[in-house]
């Protein structure tokens, strides 16, 4: 069975196409300088239009995980078990991802660095984390 893939928006372009570049992007606010996730059309900050994308370092830690044994869809089947975590990023905003290459000894507060090793049928590249030694 296929992997599931995220569908493109039209707002969500820019994030996308960046992947491709195996590069970690994000909103930007001109007027509060607040970085914003997940795409939206205003600031929830400060309720500004003038969002701009802006590079991530690709770092964080490990807000909270769950170690998938049994599929919560049907299409990752062949993937379990797999990680579903939130990841607190550098910059300060929180990405629900996937973290590859645990051996099982993951924990909370754990660094983790963005992967691209996961391609989607387009070319688009899904970012997941792995753990970091930084």
């Amino acid at each position: 069975m296929p992997r599931i893939e995220p569908p493109v928006t039209p707002l969500a372009e820019p994030y996308w196409d960046a992947t491709r570049r195996r590069e970690l992007v994000a909103q930007r606010c001109d007027a509060c300088d607040r970085f914003v996730w997940y795409p939206r059309e205003v600031c929830p900050g400060c309720l500004s239009a003038e969002l701009d994308w802006a590079p991530l370092a690709g770092t964080g830690t490990i807000y909270t995980f769950n170690v998938m044994r049994k599929p919560g869809n049907p299409m990752m089947g062949d993937d379990v078990p797999y990680v579903v975590a939130l990841v607190d990023l550098d910059e300060g905003i929180r990405m629900t991802t996937n973290v590859v290459g645990a051996d099982g000894s993951l924990r909370c507060d754990q660094r983790v660095r963005v992967d691209w090793s996961v391609e989607l049928s387009d070319g688009r590249r899904l970012p997941v984390f792995r753990v970091t030694d930084d």
